[in-house]
């Protein structure tokens, strides 16, 4: 059931980003009615969000901590990320009125990345729930990949400087920070539980 989940939750989230590229460009055919408006600034936000390295990164992990062996979470991890980025071609294909053929090499590239980091990061979901400093280091990944993909490859010197870029940016580390904290906070707690008892 939970790889059940985990392909839906994969399908659901790459045709999500990839409407919201999609509603976020003025130049697609569904952009262009609502450019300049306050739906194509929101949609702009969210397709920062979604269509970042961190938030696919994400995507494997949540899955895989949902799977809660390292097994299952391997597989649950790959298979989110495989149907995620089949789901977001097969979408931008419909939204851009283009042969899916046109987007071969890119689904093959995708998916093999798909099977690499996303066995990875599903295990690392799956070892969340681990005490200790194991726990702590795989609870910390989507935070820390975050805060480094914001440093090394952030929106702004791809594009000009708009309201929108400054709320996603200031979201990501927003998120990046509370999602540490726990981290680091459920950690200490487990330890001095251990401590006490």
């Amino acid at each position: 059931m939970k790889i059940i989940t985990g392909v839906a939750v994969g399908v659901g989230f790459g045709a999500a980003t990839s409407l919201v590229n999609a509603l976020s460009s003025a130049y697609s055919a569904l952009g262009t009615p609502i450019a300049g408006t306050l739906w194509a600034g929101a949609a702009k936000v969210l397709s920062l969000l979604m269509d970042a390295g961190w938030a696919w990164a994400a995507l494997a992990v949540a899955t895989g901590w949902r799977a809660r062996t390292w097994a299952r979470g391997a597989l649950v991890g790959a298979l989110a990320l495989i149907s995620a980025t089949a789901a977001y071609y097969v979408t931008d294909a419909f939204a851009r009125d283009e042969p899916l053929a046109w987007y071969e090499s890119d689904l093959a590239l995708w998916w093999a990345a798909s099977v690499l980091f996303g066995t990875v990061l599903g295990v690392v979901g799956a070892v969340i729930r681990r005490p200790g400093p194991i726990g702590l280091l795989a609870a910390l990944t989507v935070p820390v990949g975050a805060a480094v993909q914001m440093i090394l490859m952030p929106p702004r010197p791809h594009m000009t400087l708009t309201p929108g870029i400054v709320l996603a940016e200031a979201m990501v580390w927003t998120a990046a920070a509370i999602g540490a904290g726990w981290a680091v906070y459920r950690f200490r707690t487990a330890r001095q539980a251990t401590r006490t008892s």
